[in-house]
């Protein structure tokens, strides 16, 4: 059965009939300013129907004017009162909460950038997927958390989910769809994020200004730091395998610290085809915005001379166990990723909180897969449960 990625190649999709509306969940994080700036710089071809954030409610409201959005949401319903004061008489309509956040998905655009953080952007992705939306996908715990239900969302609604993800969009850009039995494997690649060439007891002492300060990639704090300890990079083989043909067994990770190419698909006459580029999240968010067209990037463009050399290393799973941990959660299914982000997420900030060291991130997630037994996923109700408890064990262990 095709997976959503798949999909996406085989739909067609008409060309030329603009403006493109779009929704964008997340809109003051680093990949809405960016699916902004593309928006902004492509004026008259796209037209934006709703905006959501959650707490920065000043650039939500300059947002949604600049862009006369029709609907701003904040995912703080407390935070109602302020930003309906801050767009007062302007005519966009405000909600709030995640009633607010599901209202946005579900309004009739063409495309919705899935850009909100963690388990609490899955069911405004879901309501965007079950109107038969082209979905950018950029919240890695969608399919983490829920990978065979989302899919099964996907095709029975008929949407198109794209991979923002500059991992996964490489893949996607280089896959043979039509034959994905020729394909030997998918390589996925890594930073190796603040820490790569760290010892665990410089690691063990790391504040989070260093945890945060990638040497690359401009990105927000939680996905950061999960890039330092590479829990991103786990997450990603869960979400490859949701969104790709492949078993467990055909995904790998190299440690690449240029950032330039950005994943490989190796096939079984010994090719292996590349995509590459300058580190700019633009790139892969413009993929999508156009998609199947592409439009013009202010991405930097990538002048291999000046680079000189590209590097790669295999990861270090004793440093950085977090990728063992979710190689192991793929394989076991069932509960066991719903766990392991759930944990991953209350762990992460408990650091950013400094009420925990940087190791301790790991550790928490491996005593929470150790604690709560595992079990089948069915219903969405599954996932919020299992997700529930493994907050609340992460939280005790803390």
């Amino acid at each position: 059965m095709a997976r959503p990625a798949e999909r996406a190649a085989e739909a067609i999709t008409a060309v030329g009939v603009e403006p493109r509306s779009v929704t964008i969940l997340g809109s003051t994080g680093s990949i809405g300013c960016n699916t902004i700036d593309l928006v902004e710089r492509n004026p008259g071809r796209y037209r934006v129907e709703a905006l959501s954030a959650y707490g920065n409610i000043d650039l939500l409201a300059t947002q949604a004017k600049r862009l006369n959005a029709c609907l701003a949401v904040t995912g703080d319903e407390h935070r109602y009162r302020d930003l309906k004061a801050a767009l007062a008489g302007t005519g966009i309509k405000v909600a709030a909460g995640a009633e607010g956040l599901v209202e946005a998905a579900s309004l009739p655009s063409d495309w919705v950038m899935a850009g909100i953080v963690g388990a609490a952007g899955l069911a405004p992705t879901l309501a965007a997927v079950r109107r038969g939306a082209i979905v950018a996908l950029a919240n890695k715990e969608c399919l983490v958390c829920a990978g065979s239900l989302m899919v099964d969302e996907v095709r029975s609604h008929g949407a198109t989910l794209l991979p923002v993800d500059s991992e996964h969009n490489a893949i996607f850009q280089v896959f043979d769809f039509a034959r994905p039995e020729r394909v030997e494997k998918i390589i996925l690649t890594a930073s190796g994020g603040p820490f790569r060439t760290a010892e665990l007891q410089f690691m063990a002492g790391a504040t989070p200004a260093q945890a945060v300060a990638h040497p690359n990639w401009d990105m927000g704090a939680k996905i950061s730091v999960d890039s330092a300890t590479m829990m991103n990079k786990g997450l990603e083989m869960i979400e490859a395998y949701h969104l790709f043909p492949v078993r467990t067994d055909q995904i790998e990770v190299v440690v690449h610290p240029q950032s330039v190419i950005h994943s490989m698909v190796a096939y079984v006459d010994g090719s292996v085809l590349a995509q590459m580029g300058s580190p700019d999240m633009r790139t892969p968010i413009a993929y999508t915005l156009a998609w199947p067209d592409r439009i013009a990037s202010p991405s930097p463009r990538l002048d291999l001379a000046r680079i000189g050399t590209l590097s790669f290393e295999a990861p270090d799973e004793q440093r950085f166990p977090a990728l063992r941990l979710a190689r192991e959660a793929l394989d076991d299914g069932g509960s066991a990723p719903v766990i392991l982000n759930a944990a991953n997420e209350i762990a992460v900030r408990g650091f950013l909180d400094r009420r925990i060291g940087f190791l301790d991130i790991t550790r928490i997630v491996e005593q929470c897969l150790e604690a709560i037994p595992h079990q089948s996923i069915d219903t969405l109700a599954d996932v919020h449960t299992l997700d529930a408890e493994a907050r609340r064990v992460a939280g005790t262990l803390m």
